[in-house]
């Protein structure tokens, strides 16, 4: 009966795409875009109003900023609606709308590719911002040595918290993510199609996850790169990134001491791993050039942990650092990667995962769990912890999370690196477990986190397979990956 309903699932989702998913839909004024990427790839971009609380549609509004690349092909070869799915939560999306271009063989061609900020992030208004500078130079340490170090954290945790509701009291109490899946399926109708394809990146594959599971009717195609578990939104999974983020950055180390004779840091993993170590008691005593201390080394390093492409800008920075005192440009990486002086995204990360759930209130469960982490992975548990603190303080209501049921859902492709920190691979066949009609692709060994489509030939091509025909790698019987495809080499300095 499952494997029934599931054909019927994909034969019905291939067969409804009316021509109104073409045209041109009322709802949106589509204008120039003015971003560099979305220019050379002809978007056009637009704004779309939809219910603050889905639950009174005739009640407030938000506006979605969207981007949208128009397929290519003949209308009757045409393919649908793709809508992405951005990371974060906090990520803008409106440049994911120029992702078909990517892909090999002309495959994404054949669709309509939507980009979209979530609501609350960046062009879509309103836009919600709490306190600037909470991220910037000159923080207290992640590492709480003492009551006091920690009651200065928690003070500022508490004042984040509450400038967040001083500054959208509102919209903070609609920041879930069935919200923003919600949000999905109104640009779906306002854009004509039946039905829509998913392309979900990181935090986007459980936009992607929670749409499928309250609309699986509406999914025909769905890709899933670097999957979020559901089962530990988000408490339990940023523990889990503690663990994985600590083991990729000593894969780096590693890397580096393989090319010492171009870094200069030690000939051995465990050489780096001092030079840094003391790099990171030397900031703390005097921050390099008065704004580099130990939170903004491990914030710009952490990096290597999430993208392998990072390694030679970040080896650079930190040989310099070391070698040379070049504090300004881990300083200019630092600004780039935390945006200095714009905390978009980290307020809206906060105000959709503080509600998505409820965090444990108790501090001292907090501290228990991160000191407990910190014997593993030193290097990031108290920093993520920190990050994540001002949940304890929220004010807006926590709600459930939506049960990620797959069941009902057609094939669905998911790729992982199996060494992805952000999303350990565990999520990824935690996800296959949930949806009997996914195929999982493995990368082993691999490092990156989320960047599909790279230029890895086994991926892509099965990617543009998917899209294009709908055929997945045969899913095997039992509990692993469906295919093994060798990640993209380690770069070479």
């Amino acid at each position: 009966m499952k494997r029934l309903v599931l054909a019927m699932v994909t034969l019905l989702a291939a067969t409804v795409l009316a021509p109104a998913a073409r045209a041109e839909s009322a709802p949106v004024a589509w204008g120039p875009c003015h971003d560099f990427i979305l220019i050379i790839s002809g978007a056009k971009c637009g704004l779309l109003t939809v219910p603050l609380d889905h639950g009174d549609p005739t009640g407030p509004t938000v506006q979605l900023a969207l981007a949208r690349v128009l397929h290519k092909v003949p209308d009757s070869q045409y393919q649908g609606l793709l809508i992405t799915a951005p990371g974060g939560p906090g990520g803008s999306g409106l440049d994911l709308a120029a992702t078909g271009a990517r892909l090999p063989n002309h495959a994404g061609d054949a669709y309509d590719w939507i980009g979209f900020d979530p609501r609350g992030v960046g062009s879509s208004v309103p836009k919600l911002t709490c306190q600037a500078d909470y991220m910037d130079f000159n923080r207290p340490s992640y590492l709480p040595l003492n009551a006091t170090q920690t009651q200065a954290w928690l003070d500022r945790a508490q004042t984040y918290a509450d400038a967040c509701a001083a500054a959208n009291p509102a919209l903070i109490q609609h920041m879930r993510t069935e919200d923003t899946a919600r949000d999905m399926d109104s640009i779906r109708a306002a854009l004509g199609g039946a039905t829509t394809s998913l392309y979900g990146f990181s935090y986007g594959t459980y936009l992607a996850q929670v749409y499928s599971s309250l609309f699986p009717q509406r999914v025909r195609r769905m890709v899933l790169d670097s999957s979020v578990d559901p089962r530990g939104v988000f408490y339990q999974d940023n523990l889990d990134q503690d663990l994985a983020f600590d083991r990729n950055l000593r894969l780096w180390f590693g890397w580096l001491a393989e090319h010492d004779a171009v870094y200069h840091l030690g000939a051995t993993d465990k050489a780096v791993e001092k030079v840094f170590n003391d790099q990171l008691l030397k900031t703390a005593q005097a921050p390099a050039g008065g704004v580099i201390g130990p939170d903004e080394l491990m914030d710009v390093v952490q990096q290597s942990a999430y993208y392998q492409l990072s390694w030679l800008t970040l080896g650079n920075a930190l040989s310099k650092f070391v070698n040379q005192g070049d504090w300004q440009t881990m300083k200019s990486l630092f600004a780039s990667i935390d945006g200095v002086g714009d905390d978009n995204g980290y307020a809206v990360y906060l105000a959709v995962q503080c509600t998505d759930v409820q965090w444990p209130t108790s501090w001292q469960q907090w501290q228990s769990d991160a000191w407990q982490t910190f014997k593993q992975a030193p290097y990031f548990a108290w920093g993520n912890a920190w990050l994540n603190a001002p949940c304890v303080f929220w004010h807006a209501k926590a709600g459930k999370p939506v049960p990620v049921d797959g069941r009902r859902v057609g094939g669905v492709l998911m790729i992982d690196e199996t060494l992805d920190a952000a999303t350990p691979f565990t999520g990824s066949l935690e996800v296959r477990r949930r949806y009997p009609g996914a195929s999982l692709i493995a990368e082993p060994g691999g490092t990156s986190h989320a960047v599909t489509p790279r230029g890895d030939a086994c991926v892509d091509n099965r990617i543009a397979a998917y899209l294009g025909t709908g055929a997945l790698p045969p899913r095997k019987h039992g509990d692993g990956p469906d295919l093994a495809c060798q990640p993209l080499p380690r770069p070479v300095p």
